[in-house]
């Protein structure tokens, strides 16, 4: 049984032998927290897991007669501000009007099996789990607390969250309200995170924990490319494949936080949530407020044993339940190859020619509609240019099938023009003060508060799904959110603005997503601007980066690698130089690295030779071949892009039967060393395998303890006998279990 129970200790134990999550209910009535971490043996009792310190100086205590009893020292489970606690706490709220020190009492508690679905929000979803709800009453402000707590069987995966009803007669305003909260005992920890910007969007960070207050968050009313919703506290000595690693991840696409407090004796106290700051929402009476959803991971296999276990849960308890095994089409997008500058003649020849190269899916970048020559004007009509394509989308629609290729369609529907026809019929739908409003990209936000302007979305959208059987939304968000108004909401309800705003972009994906599942949805947010597990559990991929050079995407997509499966990575093939950094990397690099992803091509297939074209053709032949691996494989990081001129990473098959590794180096070094290995993960000790193009067979144990052998390098005198060299290089090995192979043989 997954979750225990004492009654009389009242404590409880969530375990499933891989992880262990241990609290109790303290003599005040909170909940206090005892254990996280690797699997525990149930026992009877487990109150000597908590620590009560002396009186220590300057500190205060609940009891006039138990002066060690202070929740500054005590590890609680959702600490409230007050009461002898000086740290940041879990949730702040009070009656309208009126300051209140919040005291939480337990009441009672419930198991369910499964997972009971959070209306409104994406959230991950199984049978295999138990779920153990807390109820937790303040009778001064007639408030319930629940706390949920669900531990999957099968994962070292706990996902938590939190709900809040007003069962009085006075509102109730919450300024603070976390997904989750968890003390830690000590402070020996590096805080590693995924940040950058706009091109170069979750590299990774490192750094110690310390004395005082560490965060990553976002104020910008999406998940962001500067900050990723992920959070890893790794143990000092660990390593990618070794020690203790915790890993957090918030099932959110809006302002969040995540914060480490590290107080004066050295204990850590980590938050997840929606960032406080500009947050006041008003809870009525009857009305409950439910907060997103924390996904909790425990390693002790180190930070590729945390990312293999994100992974798992993410294609198999998050994705839409249809894309799990589904084949995703490999892709052509226009963009790069015409921008705003084409007509439906171009559009064909480029689908054409597309289809001969065995790609699937033609998909139609921004320019389609309006007046939209350039992006000054036209987002928020949603209708076809007949200037550019005079026998509108269907008839494009028809053209492109008859050449043998899905049909894809870009759209940003969160985004309006003040240069539209939507913007001169409804001013008022764009969010911003009505003295103040700034500007990216050329455009404006609409408020997806408002139910009007999601249903205007939701029918331009359908009707276009219908009307050209589309297969493919890319659907894209530029710009991030200022002057947070709502012209909808009373001025004491604007502190609620930018959580509505993500309601009400879920409820259009849901809507969407539901009438019409056959639809793959791509999300994009001016590339990688949302990459995050509540935009997965609509879109089973997501535009990396708007940066397609193969080299920086190195960085991009090993950092991606840390919470996000590789098969939810968008990474095309795009045109030299590259756009973005003016790089020019060989076709072979560009595949190499794009096909540890989704895969597909930004170019335009016209302009190609006749030796480039064979070439390509023989990328999507061999992507064809190991997109199953490539979906269901285990990855493993081997060689970090932010440590080493080298970069490799690896998927091997869930039976150990074949694997595809990538090696990559970045710059050319004179006289490298004779003897050049890579030492492999994850392969069958015991097994043979093959390597293809090569007449040599070696044992797993021998793949991963000394190393598969590098091609020759160019050292300045072996020019005949090398077989790499140059800037760029890039090599990736398939390699087959011989002894499986052997077996199913004699099976036949």
């Amino acid at each position: 049984m997954p979750i225990h129970t004492n009654l009389e200790k009242q404590q409880f134990h969530l375990t499933n032998g891989q992880v262990s999550y241990i609290f109790h209910v303290m003599k005040n009535g909170h909940l206090g927290h005892l254990y996280y971490g690797k699997a525990l043996r149930h026992r009877s009792d487990f109150s000597h897991l908590q620590t009560y310190y002396v009186a220590t100086p300057a500190s205060c205590h609940v009891y006039e007669d138990d002066p060690a009893f202070s929740l500054e020292t005590l590890r609680q489970e959702y600490p409230a501000y007050g009461n002898s606690d000086f740290r940041e706490p879990a949730i702040s709220v009070g009656k309208d009007n009126a300051l209140n020190v919040p005291d939480f009492k337990y009441d009672s508690f419930r198991i369910l099996e499964g997972k009971p679905r959070l209306e409104g929000l994406p959230a991950t979803y199984t049978d295999k789990a138990s779920t153990i709800q807390i109820l937790l009453k303040d009778e001064f402000l007639q408030a319930e607390l629940t706390l949920n707590y669900t531990i999957f069987q099968d994962k070292p995966v706990i996902t938590r969250s939190a709900s809040l009803k007003n069962y009085g007669t006075e509102n109730l305003v919450i300024d603070r309200m976390m997904g989750a909260s968890v003390d830690f005992p000590d402070k020996d920890f590096i805080f590693t995170h995924l940040s950058g910007s706009w091109s170069r969007e979750r590299h990774v960070k490192e750094r110690r924990l310390e004395m005082g207050n560490q965060s990553i968050s976002s104020l910008r009313g999406a998940s962001s490319h500067h900050h990723n919703p992920f959070l890893a506290l790794k143990r000092l000595e660990a390593t990618e494949h070794t020690g203790e690693v915790f890993g957090f991840n918030f099932v959110y696409s809006s302002n969040f936080i995540m914060q480490v407090e590290v107080d004066h004796y050295d204990t850590a106290r980590l938050t997840v949530g929606i960032h406080p700051f500009g947050f006041k929402w008003n809870l009525l009476p009857h009305e409950a407020f439910q907060t997103p959803e924390v996904v909790m991971v425990y390693s002790d296999k180190g930070l590729n044993g945390m990312s293999q276990a994100f992974h798992a849960l993410y294609r198999e308890n998050l994705i839409p339940a249809q894309w799990r095994k589904a084949k995703r089409p490999i892709l052509i997008n226009n963009w790069e190859a015409t921008y705003f500058d084409f007509n439906e003649e171009k559009l064909v020849k480029i689908a054409k020619s597309a289809s001969e190269l065995g790609i699937e899916l033609f998909v139609l970048d921004d320019g389609w509609f309006g007046k939209r020559n350039d992006d000054t004007s036209s987002l928020g009509d949603w209708h076809v240019d007949l200037n550019k394509l005079p026998n509108g989308l269907e008839s494009l629609a028809k053209k492109i099938s008859n050449v043998g290729m899905k049909f894809g369609l870009w759209f940003e529907p969160e985004m309006i023009s003040p240069n539209s026809e939507l913007y001169r019929e409804h001013p008022d739908w764009a969010v911003g003060t009505p003295h103040q409003r700034t500007f990216g990209r050329n455009q404006l936000v609409l408020d997806f508060y408002r139910p009007e302007i999601v249903d205007y979305l939701y029918e331009k959208m359908s009707n276009i799904i219908k009307l050209t059987n589309l297969s493919y939304i890319k659907w894209d968000m530029n710009r991030n959110i200022t002057e947070a108004f709502s012209r909808k909401l009373a001025p004491n309800e604007q502190g609620e603005f930018f959580h509505r705003y993500i309601l009400g972009v879920y409820s259009l994906y849901e809507r969407l997503t539901s009438e019409f599942p056959h639809v793959l949805f791509e999300s994009c947010a001016g590339g990688g601007g949302r990459f995050d597990p509540g935009m997965m559990y609509y879109a089973p991929q997501a535009w990396t980066s708007d940066d397609t050079d193969a080299i920086e995407r190195l960085k991009i997509q090993y950092g991606t690698s840390f919470a996000y499966p590789i098969y939810s990575m968008g990474s095309h093939v795009s045109a030299v130089p590259n756009h973005q950094t003016l790089r020019t990397t060989p076709l072979l690099t560009r595949a190499n690295t794009a096909y540890f992803g989704t895969f597909g091509y930004e170019l335009d297939p016209l302009t190609l030779s006749e030796e480039e074209r064979e070439e390509i053709k023989g990328q999507i032949v061999f992507y064809k071949n190991h997109r199953n691996l490539i979906r269901d494989g285990q990855f493993y990081r081997l060689l970090s892009p932010f440590s080493n001129n080298e970069t490799a990473w690896m998927v091997v098959s869930q039976d150990q039967s074949e694997a595809l590794v990538g090696y990559y180096k970045v710059l050319a070094t004179p006289n490298s060393p004779k003897q050049q290995t890579l030492r492999l993960r994850g392969l069958n000790e015991a097994a043979s395998y093959s390597v293809a193009r090569s007449n040599h067979a070696y044992y797993g144990d021998e793949l991963m303890q000394v190393g598969l052998q590098l091609p020759i390098e160019f050292n300045g005198v072996n020019g005949k006998s090398a077989e790499r060299g140059g800037d760029f290089q890039s090599h990736v090995f398939y390699l087959r279990n011989i002894d499986i192979g052997e077996k199913n043989k004699r099976m036949e």
